[in-house]
């Protein structure tokens, strides 16, 4: 399981991002301030973490300096901080924040982003564990060629049809929330509604068929 910290003086802000990323099975530790942000990170083994900038006692700048030059590991940086101009931006990257996200936020676009960065951290451990076909009936997923096809048919797909087939057909009858296909398609686009997640699933059924895509109502949806 995965380490993230959240340090953040604002007290919903955290827990409104600990309930998204707690549903993805990532262990969240919290701090309101920097000094605790400082004590969690030298004694737990922290994946990455989302710093604020205007905290308490150690703010977000003395903070990511602290990461960089204090501790013996690589920590992904997500600053997340209501300070929105150019410079206050440059001045993040340039001590070493790996992104900048400014206030406010979806929470579910800051929860993808953090998966993705994980991926990147267990890129070299997971690519040669993926399956080069995912085959369900008639239906076959190339990995490899990034193609799909039916009774040997080729159907072509957008990158993103190719991305939520990939989840849905990895965990047949499995149900993926809208969230869960967010992730898998879009985390580095930015924000998408609802209404994309469904224009996507109407064209996946209008390409692959509708047997094939099932909605639960009020969960998600799930290949069959």
């Amino acid at each position: 399981m995965a380490n993230v910290l959240i340090a953040d003086d604002e007290k919903e802000i955290v827990r409104l991002l600990k309930i998204y990323l707690e549903t993805e099975n990532i262990h969240v530790f919290e701090a309101n301030d920097g000094v605790q942000a400082m004590n969690i990170l030298e004694h737990e083994a922290i994946d990455i973490a989302l710093v604020d900038i205007m905290m308490p006692k150690v703010d977000g700048y003395q903070l990511i300096k602290y990461i960089r030059e204090k501790l013996n590991k690589y920590v992904p940086i997500m600053v997340i901080s209501a300070k929105i101009t150019l410079s206050d931006r440059v001045l993040g990257m340039d001590l070493g924040a790996d992104d900048y996200i400014t206030k406010p936020f979806e929470p579910l676009e800051v929860a993808a982003k953090v998966k993705a960065q994980l991926r990147r951290l267990n890129l070299t451990t997971t690519v040669f564990e993926l399956p080069k076909t995912i085959e369900i009936g008639d239906s076959i997923l190339n990995l490899d060629e990034c193609t799909y096809t039916q009774n040997g048919n080729t159907v072509e797909l957008t990158k993103a049809e190719f991305k939520v087939l990939e989840l849905m057909m990895g965990s047949p009858r499995r149900v993926f929330t809208k969230e869960q296909i967010y992730e898998s398609a879009w985390y580095e686009d930015g924000a998408v509604d609802d209404n994309t997640i469904r224009v996507i699933i109407s064209r996946l059924r209008d390409k692959v068929g509708a047997e094939h895509i099932k909605t639960i109502r009020g969960l998600g949806y799930r290949f069959e």
